[in-house]
């Protein structure tokens, strides 16, 4: 082989290489849809919650995932604007508070937005497009937990509830797919924490959620008496 053409390949396998990492479109083949409770997350954060929190599954965040392997992060270093996003503020403080401190909401959809929706692409356009899919998915499509969890009769009435009840409440409101749930132990015993629902890569259709966690983790949910 010549010089020469030596020179070509190794630029060709350089610009391929840039090119790749440069794509806008990154590897994913679903999204999470997480939800967290309120009441739970403040409980089991180490530092107190600066505003009581509702007794309500609230938006944690949307998520590009991968059913094998890692999922995608960090994929676009941006930074939500306030002044383009006003519009959104008065729904989104609603459906996706920073539980943790109240008086900052922006920081936490920009961490969301830089760790996972930036990630998203082609089902997520932009940093405003991630936001108002969030507001669709959460309002209108009726993705909301403690709803779903309601029409079940299954209330936030600190009793204990079996795996079967709650994950049976969401396949419901899910196209009867099957939810990812996430436990914590504290010294009532085990309480859900968060709901995760799931859709295909282009945001049309629920799926089963893949990965579970599983008996073992810390945040696993067992069988019966489940705090919610």
């Amino acid at each position: 082989m010549g010089i020469t053409r030596m020179i070509y390949m190794v630029t060709m396998v350089f610009l391929l290489i840039v090119l790749i990492l440069s794509s806008p479109t990154v590897g994913y083949d679903y999204f999470q849809f997480t939800q967290q409770y309120q009441l739970a997350v403040c409980r089991f954060n180490p530092t107190p919650c600066k505003d009581p929190p509702d007794k309500l599954f609230t938006v944690h965040g949307l998520w590009p995932s991968n059913s094998t392997g890692n999922d995608p992060t960090y994929c676009k270093n941006t930074t939500l604007n306030s002044t383009k996003i006003a519009n959104l503020t008065a729904q989104l403080e609603i459906i996706w508070p920073n539980v943790l401190d109240r008086t900052d909401h922006i920081t936490f959809w920009n961490k969301q937005w830089n760790k996972h929706g930036s990630c998203g692409r082609p089902a997520i356009q932009n940093d405003m497009h991630y936001l108002q899919t969030v507001i669709k998915m959460y309002i209108t499509q009726k993705q909301n937990v403690s709803e779903i969890l309601s029409k079940a009769k299954i209330e936030p009435v600190g009793r204990f509830w079996t795996q079967k009840e709650i994950e049976k409440a969401i396949r419901k409101g899910t196209n009867n797919k099957e939810p990812k749930l996430k436990c914590q132990k504290n010294t009532q015993g085990t309480e859900l924490v968060e709901v995760t629902i799931c859709s295909d890569r282009n945001l049309k259709q629920f799926v089963d959620c893949p990965r579970p966690i599983l008996n073992g983790s810390r945040y696993y949910c067992p069988t019966n008496n489940i705090l919610y």
